[in-house]
């Protein structure tokens, strides 16, 4: 007589939702939220971002944040695992798992963007890049370069205030030369 315990699997829904610097690093916070996937025997059906925004109230010092939907198949005594991988995490703030057996493939299936991530966090990383080389032209080693001070410039007067002033300067150079 054997028993054998059967691992009972099933279909959750799970919104994380990750700091601004992790997402920064868009392509980094995938790889570590598939790296919890992968520690908890799950299988990834779809992910999506769902939505980037202001927080209803601060959250480890977070204003912001980026909350990611995904759609897995894992053993039920591994949820715990998943969640308590996130708590300790660093990148991301909360996760929210739910049942999702009430939805059907097509449902889920509707819900998978991974390529749209995978362009998204091309994207970022681009965008960082080229910050990043725009930032370092910039950065000087030693002391910071004074410049010479400007001489003060003379405003120049406008030409028919010149005319004006060469106008009035003329009769009374004449005047004086008469009354010599």
């Amino acid at each position: 007589m054997t028993t054998s315990t059967e691992t009972r699997v099933g279909t959750y829904e799970a919104m994380f939702l990750a700091t601004q610097g992790a997402a920064a690093a868009f392509g980094d916070l995938l790889g570590h939220i598939n790296e919890l996937f992968g520690r908890a025997n799950a299988e990834v059906i779809a992910m999506k971002k769902w939505d980037e925004r202001r927080l209803a109230f601060e959250i480890d010092k977070q204003k912001r944040g980026v909350y990611i939907l995904a759609y897995f198949t894992c053993p039920t005594d591994m949820v715990a695992h998943l969640e308590r991988d996130v708590v300790i995490s660093d990148k991301l703030m909360r996760v929210l798992v739910t049942s999702a057996e009430h939805l059907t493939s097509e449902e889920i299936a509707a819900n998978d963007d991974r390529a749209g991530l995978d362009i998204e966090a091309k994207a970022r990383a681009e965008k960082s890049d080229s910050e990043e080389t725009q930032g370092s032209s910039k950065v000087r080693l030693g002391a910071p370069v004074q410049e010479a001070p400007k001489p003060a410039a003379e405003p120049e007067a406008a030409p028919e205030a010149a005319a004006e002033g060469a106008a009035e300067e003329s009769p009374t150079a004449e005047g004086d030369s008469k009354e010599s």
